[in-house]
């Protein structure tokens, strides 16, 4: 099994660390990450920058870009094979509802999806590393039971899982559901700049907004260890119909 690592927290990130470790017997795994935290940059590429490529102290790869960039410039040159998975994380803080939209951990798994490999980003849901062992320990039983039940070679998926920050024995049994919503985010926040100038922090994710249950804000809740399938097709297939009949009238 050839697995490529990656995150959006940085090369030197513990989440990246905790994770490596516990999957890195399982096959032959490769980390290639951003050399700095590119949280929030979904699945931008760096078109107009060129991208490095540093072996650091730790052994681990960095590029001078985002998470995709990682895993883009893994996939189409670099590694000079296709790995069997992609794993991203583990994050600093929860990947759900509409984070996924926005997360850079989501978007470095996704460009593997999108080349053609299965992938998996995993997070915690609370900031600041707690029972990061106890995470990535979790996240080594579902890689685990990837190359046990050959689920890679069946086809291609995406999985957006998130761990409570909690000990071992306390986490609840993984649970498959869909995404849940947020409220809106809240405002920025201005500052001035030491040249007198008004700058703008972007504030803090929305509370949940759906956290019903059959939810990954739910399951998370109660302790679970959510699992999310994700797609790409963002067609609004209800609404086709409806916008058919409206387009008519420009003829």
């Amino acid at each position: 099994m050839k697995i490529l690592l990656s995150n959006d927290d940085g090369y030197q990130a513990p989440g990246l660390a905790a994770l490596y470790e516990a999957i890195h017997d399982l096959g032959d795994v490769q980390v290639i990450a951003p050399e700095h935290n590119n949280s929030a940059k979904s699945n931008a590429l760096s078109l107009h920058t060129p991208l490095y490529v540093h072996k650091s102290h730790l052994g681990f790869h960095y590029v001078n870009g985002t998470p995709a960039d990682c895993v883009h410039v893994a996939l189409t040159g670099y590694l000079g094979y296709k790995p069997d998975l992609v794993v991203s994380g583990i994050n600093n803080g929860a990947n759900m509802g509409d984070d996924t939209i926005y997360s850079g951990t989501v978007g470095a798994a996704m460009e593997g999806y999108l080349f053609g490999v299965p992938a998996i980003a995993f997070s915690q849901t609370q900031k600041g590393w707690a029972h990061i062992d106890s995470a990535a320990r979790k996240a080594r039983d579902l890689v685990r039971l990837v190359i046990e039940k050959h689920l890679a070679d069946q086809q291609v998926w995406l999985l957006n899982v998130n761990i409570p920050n909690l000990p071992y024995d306390e986490l609840k049994p993984f649970k498959v559901c869909r995404l849940g919503r947020r409220h809106a985010a809240e405002k920025v926040i201005p500052q001035s700049s030491p040249h007198g100038e008004t700058m703008y922090w972007i504030g803090n994710a929305g509370a949940a907004k759906d956290g019903a249950e059959g939810t990954d804000f739910h399951a998370t809740a109660q302790g679970h260890v959510s699992i999310t399938p994700l797609q790409v097709d963002l067609t609004d297939h209800t609404a086709l119909a409806a916008w058919s009949q409206a387009a008519k009238a420009l003829g």
